[in-house]
């Protein structure tokens, strides 16, 4: 992921786990967060609530090698910008990167 968003001209910050990017704190120059639907112990989803209620209003886009009709309709429920099941093309992310950086 780091090499593919570097590869596009973007500065990514990637967290080795959820806990690590709760408490990074700092999200005011970010143009969107990519989640992944399933982390270690949390769900994209919860991150994104508990993200929401610290007052980070940068726009998600979650990515997962689970879909489902329940991760889709909770995902696409939360505002997301965009849900990518896995394997999607590096295009589909880039695309909708791009498009909250215009947002």
């Amino acid at each position: 992921m780091n090499r593919l968003l570097r590869g596009y001209g973007f500065d990514a910050t990637l967290f080795e786990s959820a806990g690590d990017l709760l408490r990074h704190g700092n999200f005011d120059t970010a143009i969107c967060i990519v989640l992944d639907i399933d982390l270690d112990g949390i769900s994209g989803i919860d991150v994104r609530r508990i993200l929401t209620e610290q007052g980070v209003t940068a726009p998600v886009i979650y990515i997962t090698g689970n879909d489902s009709p329940a991760n889709r309709a909770a995902a696409l429920g939360s505002g997301c910008l965009a849900y990518l099941p896995k394997p999607f093309t590096a295009e589909s992310l880039i695309g909708t990167i791009e498009r909250a950086g215009i947002s």
